[in-house]
């Protein structure tokens, strides 16, 4: 079993900034990717980025350019750096682990328990 606990989430205008983290205990095998869905409300839940065991990383294009996704694999912890937010960027934010193929089709089976992110002046 793996267990993710995030902590970073709030409150912020728009085009502030915001650091996300998740840090992952457990059953942990380090060739497995990590990454950050979101989910708005009345929305389907959406991948923003991953990042594998080989540091490669995808974004969604709403966030290219203003997010970035790194790891620190000797913590097990992924950190979702967001810059310059916008109100369409509020939703709950899960940090997710699995293997990459699982996870980059959404059907990563470790999840954290979310975390809220509101852009809002």
């Amino acid at each position: 079993q793996v267990q993710l606990v995030e902590s970073g989430g709030g409150l912020v205008q728009p085009g502030g900034s915001l650091r996300l983290s998740c840090s992952a205990s457990g059953s942990i095998f380090s060739l497995n990717a990590m990454g950050w869905y979101r989910q708005a409300p009345g929305k389907q839940r959406e991948l923003v980025a991953a990042i594998t065991s080989r540091g490669s990383t995808n974004y969604a294009d709403s966030v290219k350019g203003r997010f970035t996704i790194s790891r620190d694999k000797a913590k097990n912890t992924v950190y979702l750096q967001m810059n310059s937010l916008k109100p369409e960027d509020t939703a709950v934010y899960y940090c997710n682990y699995d293997a990459e193929q699982l996870l980059l089709r959404g059907l990563g089976r470790y999840w954290g328990q979310g975390t809220q992110v509101t852009v809002s002046s």
